[in-house]
């Protein structure tokens, strides 16, 4: 089943339906001119998305590519989508609230909120150090008209970027790159990006992420700066920098859902 396609700039999006041994698994066929290879991604709001590289690629050609790849891995597929529905069913979108949980560098965090004093104008977040769990403590300014959701997502999106900085700074020099631009954004596709004038990218997400795997990500990216693709020579490179960075993007495939439904 198929329908009309959303467009946007550098790829095309089509509503598609995969016949499998399961049964009908709905996904989006992404056809994007930035995409290298076929990928699967699972989008917490979305589900599955299936990007394959030619924006010009034709629909028919595209879901031929697709939807073996589909049947190979129907079983993690379906495996993460249950978790994801397990999760809806827990908690509702836009719940944040005192008492929450938040991961932060891999490690959970209580959300505390307190009431900024009279006259105060910028709230604040801080990290607390307790004996029995670790603290977010949220204090709201009087006038803040922001959710503590967009509060919370603000003070991580500077611990991001320091992190992210950081991680470059020490491995830029010893692969011999100097990045062009280093920018931290919200991506849903892809955690990171490389591009050929230099510019490195990273999610800002990845900071609810244990270090080593927002580390992993950076060397990956600064490692395209060297060589696209992902030959042996290029994981070779990684390896000089992160040897044991399959642990870590495992574990961020693992837990990609989640990093992606936090504070939404």
């Amino acid at each position: 089943m198929t329908g009309g396609g959303a467009r946007a700039p550098g790829h095309v999006e089509t509503p598609a339906v995969a016949r499998l041994p399961g049964g009908d698994l709905p996904y989006t066929l992404r056809r994007s001119a930035r995409a290298r290879r076929l990928r699967v991604t699972i989008d917490p709001r979305r589900g599955v998305i299936a990007t394959v590289p030619g924006v010009r690629t034709r629909e028919a050609a595209a879901r031929a590519l697709v939807e073996p790849f589909l049947a190979t891995r129907e079983v993690w597929i379906r495996r993460h989508l249950a978790r994801q529905e397990a999760r809806a069913g827990e908690t509702t979108a836009g719940e944040m609230g005192d008492g929450s949980l938040l991961c932060y560098r891999g490690e959970p965090h209580r959300v505390r909120v307190a009431a900024g004093l009279p006259g105060s104008r910028r709230s604040r977040v801080e990290r607390v150090g307790a004996d029995d769990e670790d603290v977010l403590l949220v204090t709201l300014a009087p006038a803040e008209r922001r959710p503590l959701a967009a509060v919370l997502e603000a003070w991580l999106r500077v611990r991001a970027r320091a992190a992210v900085q950081e991680a470059i700074a020490r491995h830029a020099g010893p692969l011999g790159v100097a990045p062009t631009a280093v920018a931290v954004r919200d991506t849903r596709s892809r955690w990171g990006s490389a591009s050929r004038a230099g510019r490195v990218m990273l999610a800002w997400r990845l900071v609810l992420a244990p270090p080593a795997v927002l580390e992993t990500v950076a060397v990956h990216e600064l490692c395209h700066l060297r060589l696209f693709g992902h030959g042996p020579r290029f994981w070779d490179l990684v390896a000089t920098r992160i040897p044991d960075h399959a642990v870590h993007r495992r574990w961020l495939r693992t837990h990609a859902a989640e990093l992606h439904a936090a504070l939404e």
